[in-house]
């Protein structure tokens, strides 16, 4: 049985050439005479050759432009394959990322195959597969400017890739090969493919990557035109690859950095309830959060942000939230105190930063919050019997100012109502005006379900889902957003 042909990509006719496994062509029927002096003239053949080259490149380009407009690993690869399946003539394929520097980040990505036949191909020697031999050549031959391997040549094929392609594999007929492993052939027949053709994934200055396999479902294997053009594609698309690579290393450090940065638990005090969210951007943001137990049985609270992005951002982060915290061990029974000394230590060592601010000092045991805000939105206060803002004073933010001073507001909760703190990331995610996304964020608190109004975790996923419809992750990602939540017994 014959497989279907992949879809038309990026200007491919994916029936010309012809799969390797169907039967050879015809042979032409004669030509008049006329027609024979015409068509061997040399002209002729230079202008077949030249149109061929034109839509060559043209096919590459337009690859290599649509690679190019991912921004994600999981998309790049996910093109890289359905590229290459189409100048291969597959139908299937894998991509295998596993820098040989031992950094990571290690994924798979595959097409044609369900999570659970990637599983299975896992359970097949890592030797025994072809992505898996050059997984194996790229460790050994690891570190940048590593001399990449010449071209395989395989009996039977078109012929060796051209010079200076990248090394690969071809597997033409699967179980015709004798001394293929019995748990290749047990897999190969079980997922229904018959054949393979593997390149690797490899710069100069990176080394090696990975590999991409792509696998044909009867005995089969790329024309040396084919393996041309996806030879050329491969090394356009392990560059790409490469640059996503470092740019995931850089979001995984900026990740861990804040995770170390701002606390991994909140702390048990008695009379009160506390739960957190928060959602980091795609290039780290400065929103934070804190609670912290204070002398007398208190808590404080705090959310803010810093402006900017990045590890600069981050590092920020964490200057501030430390500063805040000695400041409110020292003096937190005066939120505006707390926020004085911040903003002095903003302007006095980071003069070209800013920064909004929430402090709250709660009584527990009273049931009594006295908050302070620097530019910062004001709180929610969730109850059965009500849903409203807290009315704190207008006021600009951190850095802002050459003196910050604004009054404290003092509120009561009553029993079982829960404090909203949150950053203004949340708003922001909406893509709505500040009206409306303060209207929006009001109408989600207020349609809590009465049960979830017990557990401030629930609140605030609540709240997460009702104001970002879409998910947490989804809108304008370059946007913390933060959630703390304090349920008074």
């Amino acid at each position: 049985m014959n497989a279907p042909h992949p879809p038309k990509v990026a200007g491919i006719d994916s029936t010309v050439p012809p799969p390797a496994h169907t039967a050879p062509p015809a042979s032409p029927a004669p030509a008049a005479p006329g027609a024979t002096a015409a068509r061997g003239a040399p002209g002729a053949l230079i202008q077949d050759r030249l149109a061929g080259w034109v839509s060559d490149l043209t096919t590459l380009h337009e690859l290599t432009e649509r690679l190019s407009r991912t921004t994600t690993l999981d998309d790049a690869l996910h093109e890289l394959l359905r590229a290459g399946a189409a100048l291969a003539g597959a139908r299937r394929g894998l991509v295998v990322v596993e820098p040989a520097d031992g950094h990571g980040p290690d994924t798979t990505v595959g097409l044609g195959f369900a999570r659970a036949d990637l599983g299975h191909l896992e359970t097949v020697p890592r030797a025994a597969t072809s992505y898996g031999r050059l997984l194996d050549a790229g460790a050994a031959t690891a570190g940048p400017g590593a001399a990449r391997p010449r071209a395989t040549e395989v009996p039977g094929a078109d012929g060796p890739a051209p010079a200076g392609d990248l090394a690969e594999v071809v597997e033409p007929d699967l179980f015709a090969d004798d001394a293929l492993d019995p748990r290749h052939r047990e897999v190969a027949a079980r997922l229904g493919y018959a054949a393979s053709y593997a390149l690797p994934l490899t710069t100069a200055t990176a080394g090696a990557l990975g590999a991409a396999a792509w696998h044909y479902d009867e005995p089969a294997e790329p024309t040396a035109r084919q393996r041309h053009l996806i030879g050329l594609y491969v090394g356009q698309a392990a560059e790409h690859v490469a640059r996503l690579v470092e740019l995931t290393r850089a979001r995984a450090t900026v990740a861990t950095l804040r995770e170390e940065l701002l606390p991994t638990r909140l702390p048990r005090v008695a009379g009160v309830q506390l739960a957190a969210r928060r959602r980091t951007g795609a290039r780290g943001g400065g929103d934070w959060h804190d609670a912290l137990p204070l002398p007398d049985a208190a808590l404080g609270l705090a959310v803010g942000s810093v402006t900017g992005s990045g590890p600069s951002a981050v590092a920020a982060t964490g200057r501030l939230r430390a500063s805040l915290r000695a400041y409110a061990v020292m003096e937190g029974e005066d939120p505006v105190a707390v926020l004085s000394d911040l903003e002095l230590l903003l302007r006095l060592t980071e003069p070209a930063r800013s920064a909004t601010a929430l402090f709250a000092y709660c009584e527990p045991a009273l049931r009594k919050v006295v908050l302070a805000g620097a530019g910062h939105s004001p709180p929610l206060l969730v109850g059965q019997r009500r849903t409203e803002f807290v009315e704190t004073s207008l006021s600009a933010p951190l850095g802002m100012l050459a003196c910050w001073e604004a009054p404290s507001v003092e509120i009561r909760p009553e029993p079982g109502e829960t404090l909203v703190l949150y950053t203004d990331g949340l708003l922001h995610r909406t893509g709505d005006a500040t009206d409306r996304a303060f209207a929006r964020l009001h109408a989600a608190a207020a349609s809590v379900p009465k049960a979830a109004r017990e557990d401030p975790g629930a609140i605030a996923d609540h709240i997460l889902g009702a104001v970002l419809p879409d998910g947490p992750d989804a809108g304008d990602d370059q946007e913390d957003v933060v959630l703390l939540a304090a349920r008074f017994a």
